[in-house]
Formats: structure tokens, sequence, C-alpha cells
């Protein structure tokens, strides 16, 4: 659970002000951290020490000593050089501080793994309270999970940086359920949840910085009220980043309380979009309009279906653009300067780009 190396460190800095060589092994003998030259110890000492009822043990010279978690599960044996009450003292408090350190390690291996099966709905909701009472997490605060989409970044590297971000707040987590997304449960402590929301993905975006395109893009849910329900937010937050991906390419947060009408398309069955996509263009797509058109038809819609604005900002005659316009109107029998027909364009080209998503990352 804890790594050698972390051991090794520990043991070196214990060694450093003690004057004394430690060894830890496993219950096998093996030696997992060393600050002897040379031990005259055998795996099988060890293994007669794990299987006799004694906590410590003077063998050969050397003190013994049985390192156990916060479930007595015996982990690792700790060797101190000596057999004197002074090497025995100090091995005893050696042994006492490996014994937290295992536990804390512990500890948030098991805070880690409950976050993730809390995410996934894997936990009877009698577990959750009883596991959250027993890691000494809240049930009742206020809480909103987020996911961060790295784009330059390496999934490790992005959860190490996010980690860092947070580490100074042991309410809020941060993990990973798979090798795209980091995932932040934020709990929020002030009565202004909106904006604290949105300085927190706003921190999460400066730690990588832009360079063209955005580097990383932060979807929220809504916020709950109780650790029950976090794994909604986490449903809520992954359709805001799916949704975001299709509609709102160029923002980088979105909330799922502001998805608009593409909520709804998103949640569209694929026959049914085709269906409706057929009924509209008949036997064009939308992809297949050229790039005028589609520029034609974006400023029309940014401006409001203003003929006027619309022709000045693409710096053309309002004769052209009318000209376009009832091209356009030929090829589809959809009039945009009438207001139901620009409203049943409208969603036939967000209908259109969702299949397309759900078409390129063959869903």
């Amino acid at each position: 659970m804890i790594s050698n190396q972390i051991l090794q460190t520990t043991i070196e800095g214990l060694k450093n002000i003690a004057r004394i060589d430690f060894c830890i092994t496993d219950t096998e003998g093996k030696a997992l951290a060393s600050t002897f030259d040379t031990i005259e110890i055998d795996d099988t000492d060890v293994i007669a020490f794990v299987s006799s009822p004694a906590d410590s043990q003077e063998i050969q010279g050397y003190q013994f000593f049985k390192v156990y978690d916060d479930d007595d599960q015996l982990e690792y044996i700790l060797i101190a050089n000596g057999g004197t009450d002074d090497v025995y003292i100090i091995g005893k408090m050696a042994a006492y501080q490996l014994t937290n350190l295992l536990i804390a390690y512990k500890e948030r291996f098991d805070k880690d793994n409950f976050v993730k099966n809390l995410l996934l709905d894997n936990l009877l909701l009698v577990d959750i309270f009883n596991r959250a009472k027993k890691l000494h997490i809240n049930t009742d605060a206020k809480r909103v999970v987020m996911i961060a989409e790295t784009l330059s970044e390496t999934n490790t590297v992005a959860l190490e940086k996010i980690r860092e971000e947070f580490n100074t707040d042991t309410h809020d987590f941060v993990t990973a359920v798979d090798e795209k997304d980091v995932i932040i449960i934020k709990e929020l402590t002030t009565n202004r949840m909106a904006n604290e929301i949105v300085k927190t993905a706003d921190n999460i975006i400066r730690l990588f910085p832009s360079a063209g395109n955005a580097k990383v893009r932060v979807a929220y849910g809504t916020v709950v009220d109780e650790i029950k329900d976090v794994s909604r937010s986490y449903k809520e937050a992954r359709m805001a980043l799916d949704v975001g991906k299709i509609f709102f390419r160029d923002d980088d947060k979105i909330s799922y309380d502001e998805l608009g009408i593409g909520r709804i398309i998103y949640q569209l069955p694929i026959p049914l979009c085709k269906m409706f996509i057929n009924e509209i263009f008949k036997n064009k797509t939308p992809d297949q309009f050229d790039e005028e058109t589609i520029t034609t038809i974006d400023k029309f819609f940014e401006n409001s279906l203003n003929v006027s604005e619309t022709s000045r900002q693409l710096y053309i005659h309002r004769n052209t653009l009318v000209y376009r316009l009832d091209k356009l109107q030929k090829q589809t029998g959809l009039d945009l300067r009438i207001f139901e027909d620009a409203i049943t364009f409208k969603i036939a080209m967000m209908v259109a780009k969702y299949m397309k998503y759900m078409e390129d990352y063959d869903f």
C-alpha cells in the first residue's frame, strides 16, 4: 500500500535522527526498505516471528517489531539494529510512526475507492452512510461534481496537477474513473455557491495554460445536499461535458443548468433524428452546404435574423444576402426570414451536429 520509496525515505530519516539502522520487510521476510549495509537475518527468522504471539522480540542482536494497520492486520516487520533497551525504545517509536503512516495511506486509499464506487453507483444506501462515517466524511455537506477534460495532458499528469491544487482542502476529493477525465467532488463552503463553483472551475483551467485551442474543459452538475446524491451530480456533469463538446465547443466551462435545447436533443434516439433530418433537408445533409452558406446562416442567426446587420458584418450588399437566403429556401423549403422556419432550421442543424458527433465517436 505504501510505496517502497516512501518506506525507504522514512527509515532513512529515522536513522539520521536515532543513528540506528532499520529494515522493513513484508510478512514473508522480503526486504522492502533498508539502511543496513549488511544484515544477518534470514527470512525464516521473520516468518517465525510473524507466527509468534509477541509484538516485539529480540533475535540475534536485532529488535523485531510488528506493524499493524487500523484493522489489526499485520502489514510489515520492522527490524532495528541492536539489542539494548535504548534500541528497543527507539524501535518501538519507529514502529508507532510506521503504523500511523500506514493508517493515513490506507485511509486515503479507502477514501479514493469509496469515492469511485460512490460516483459509479456501486454502493447500497446503507453502505454509503456507514463507510462515510468510518472514513470521517461529512454526509450532509453541499457538494458539486466537476469533470475536467484535459486536451493536452495525459490523465495521470492532469490528475496530479489538480490534486496539488486541492491538497490543502481535505473536504474535497480528486479522482479518476477512466483514462480520459479527472473528477473533482467539491464541497461548497459559502452561500454564493454559483460563484464558488465558477471560481473553482477557473482555478482548474488556469492550471493548463491555453495555446490556441483550449487545453481543458470543465463541466459540472447541480449542487446536492447529501453524499448519497453525489452520483446524480456526476451524471449531470458527464452529460454537460458531452453536450458541451457538441454544441458549446468554444466554451471552457459548461454547466448542467445551462444546456438549453442541447439537453433535449442529446437524449433523442438516433433513428428519430434521422427521420427528422430527412424530413427537413430531403436528400441533402447539412454538411453538404458550402462554407459560404454555412457562414451566412451562422451570422444571420447571430444577428437575430436581422438582414441589414448581417449583410453589414459579412461585408456584402443586402441584395446579395437576400439572394443567398432565397437560394437556401429553394434547397430546403425553409425561409430563414420567417421565425418559425428559422427555429425549425436551427433545431435541424443542432440535430445534425449531434448525429455527426455520435457517429464520429461510435456511440
